[in-house]
């Protein structure tokens, strides 16, 4: 499931080839991806101005110029792709937005989808999400008030939405990893030093997801050579067997909350 750094990726990309374009033109194919009748849906969407894009969470939200927000949550197998008819992937689409010649492909949302929200109703869908990990006023003082009281292991707190918004199984393994903490560690026995690390590398790590493209194989355009570059950096996640990068140690793969983990258990404690 795509998070934080994928759909930041998207943000960045689909704003640079998007933004300031007319919807020309809506198909739907699948009206259980969308949230009204798709008479309705095409009627409010179909010539509307893309006036922004921003993100929240694992959520992309595309702001239209009547006000109305088109916001996508790509959930397991979700995909997203600009380009033409022609070099579109070979995958069903269950919503198409054209732009001209210009398309934006909504590709496997069969559990994901796309809805069309007023201000207040995106309030509401985001009423009980945690902070965002990368704005400015999540600071470390924020972070221990936070996690003072938490209690579980790393793995569930860090992929708690409600804790903070966008960190999912593949980035919670690579932020303990760099903190040096066990996924299975107790959030509550953290010490001040290790809370800290953890602050630390749970900026960073998104940071790097970002500047890599995140893990999405898919480009998110014809000759886009970034997107998903941090499979080949990843530290630990779906590294089992192989070498740790800090100590040499086999990764080991574990089930941690009913979710794969991996780990190093000489250099993580």
């Amino acid at each position: 499931m795509p998070e934080l750094p994928e759909m930041e990726n998207y943000k960045i990309l689909l704003s640079e080839r998007l933004v300031g374009n007319t919807i020309t033109e809506v198909v739907v194919t699948r009206e259980k991806s969308i949230n009204m009748a798709v008479e309705q849906f095409v009627k409010k969407v179909k010539g509307r101005t893309i006036i922004g894009i921003e993100r929240r969470a694992k959520h992309l939200l595309f702001k239209l110029d009547s006000g109305q927000t088109l916001i996508v949550h790509l959930m397991l197998g979700g995909l997203m792709y600009v380009g033409s008819e022609t070099d579109s992937p070979d995958r069903t689409k269950q919503v198409i937005l054209s732009f001209g010649e210009t398309k934006l492909f909504f590709i496997g949302l069969r559990l994901g989808y796309l809805h069309l929200l007023t201000e207040n109703e995106l309030s509401v869908e985001f009423s009980e999400l945690g902070p965002e990990p990368l704005d400015p006023s999540f600071t470390m003082e924020r972070f221990h008030q936070l996690i003072d009281k938490k209690r579980g292991v790393m793995k569930s707190t860090l992929v708690n939405q409600k804790f903070i918004a966008g960190i999912g199984n593949h980035y919670s393994d690579e932020i303990c990893f760099d903190a040096q903490i066990l996924p299975s560690r107790q959030a509550n026995e953290l010490t001040d030093e290790e809370m800290n690390n953890l602050y630390n590398s749970i900026k960073s790590i998104l940071k790097r997801g970002i500047d890599f493209g995140g893990y999405i194989e898919l480009p998110v355009y014809k000759d886009d050579k970034k997107t998903g570059s941090y499979n080949h950096h990843a530290f630990v996640y779906d590294r089992e067997g192989e070498p740790c990068p800090r100590c040499a140690n086999p990764i080991i793969r574990a089930e941690i909350s009913s979710r794969k983990s991996f780990y190093c258990e000489q250099c993580q404690h």
